[in-house]
């Protein structure tokens, strides 16, 4: 079992991801006989069956332990091997939400990379949904379709090694979303309409590091009649959150005039120690949570540039003009019919 279900126990077999650190996890599958040494000790396969999925693990040396993980997409990308540039879950999420992925869509995917995102697409689509994705180098469209066999998403994912940009995707009318990462996405735009379901509307996001990558594409998209071109960049941020405790204004002149600080603090020996009074405890409810943010912020990843394919407005026309001309010649029919009834009776 693993990223197409969920089970409490581990069993001989499973994927497990072991937390050792929290910038080192490791991706297994329970085997008997097998084990894991690290500077912690031994940590025996044999030992991690029948354990269930989230528990601590301590070495047979008694010097360190570990987690035992059900496997998840965003685990997955926190230890896959890089093959590529890999999604992280910030872009993956925004992604996923804006094009309306979702149990059932069928997704076409080009840059299949290190599998990050298609891991994630192939959850947020399961159980009934379909994910065709492309790679052009052949050792990653391989190493890709291991890893998809080995975890069970092979009824999901269709992989396959193509230059979707010179040969494009050999697909029409069958998806409800496209996603591109490729150097020059530009280049398979017109590909991906043909391949959108012409009946819906369908959504189609390009990631690009670049901005002139997304100049260029904004021009293709509107050369093949996407409509609401919008780019975004996702930054993650994160908060730094500590207590402080709540002071009066005049307090607060008073301790900056006499430069005492408004408390100190106290070593964990003295909080073992000392007792909790009843002032101290009145003091803890006077506090309030901050947060603060670092001065820096991470870096840019990529640039993403979402658009909205819409046949149903020409299909529509079409159809509205065909039903015009019927009514019409409907209407001179029953003209004709009601001149030739009068003349009939004079």
């Amino acid at each position: 079992m693993g990223f197409t279900g969920w089970k409490t126990h581990i069993e001989e077999g499973d994927h497990v991801l072991v937390h050792v650190t929290r910038d080192n996890m490791l991706s297994i599958f329970v085997k008997k006989g097998d084990e894991i040494r690290n500077r912690y000790g031994v940590f025996k396969h044999d030992d991690m069956i029948g354990k269930e999925y989230g528990s601590k693990m301590i070495s047979t040396t008694q010097r360190g332990f570990v987690f035992l993980l059900h496997p998840t997409p965003e685990l997955w990308t926190l230890c896959l091997p890089h093959r590529t540039q890999i999604l992280y879950i910030a872009d993956i999420s925004f992604i996923s939400t804006y094009l309306d992925m979702k149990p059932g869509s069928t997704v076409i995917e080009s840059g299949t990379g290190s599998g990050s995102f298609s891991h994630s697409i192939a959850r947020t689509i399961a159980p009934t949904g379909k994910l065709y994705t492309f790679e052009y180098h052949a050792e990653r469209t391989a190493a890709a379709a291991k890893e998809f066999s080995e975890h069970g998403l092979n009824d999901i994912i269709t992989i396959q090694q193509r230059d979707v940009c010179k040969n494009g995707f050999g697909m029409e009318n069958v998806a409800n979303a496209v996603f591109l990462d490729l150097p020059a996405p530009w280049e398979a735009i017109a590909s991906a309409k043909a391949a959108f379901l012409q009946h819906r509307t369908g959504k189609i996001c390009t990631f690009s590091p670049c901005i002139e990558q997304v100049a260029r594409s904004v021009e293709a998209l509107n050369e093949n009649g996407f409509i609401d071109i919008t780019m975004y960049e996702c930054l993650v941020r994160s908060h730094d959150v500590t207590p402080i405790k709540k002071i009066s204004f005049e307090d607060a002149i008073q301790a900056a005039r006499q430069r005492q600080p408004h408390g100190k603090k106290r070593s964990l020996e003295e909080e073992g120690n000392e007792k909790v009074s009843e002032t101290e405890l009145q003091e803890s409810i006077t506090t309030m949570l901050v947060s603060k943010t670092p001065l820096e912020t991470r870096g840019h990843t990529s640039y993403l540039t979402f658009a909205t394919f819409l046949p149903a407005i020409e299909n529509n026309v079409q159809s509205l003009d065909a039903n015009d001309d019927l009514m019409e010649t409907s209407v001179v029919e029953k003209e004709e019919k009601s001149s030739t009834n009068n003349d009939n009776d004079n």
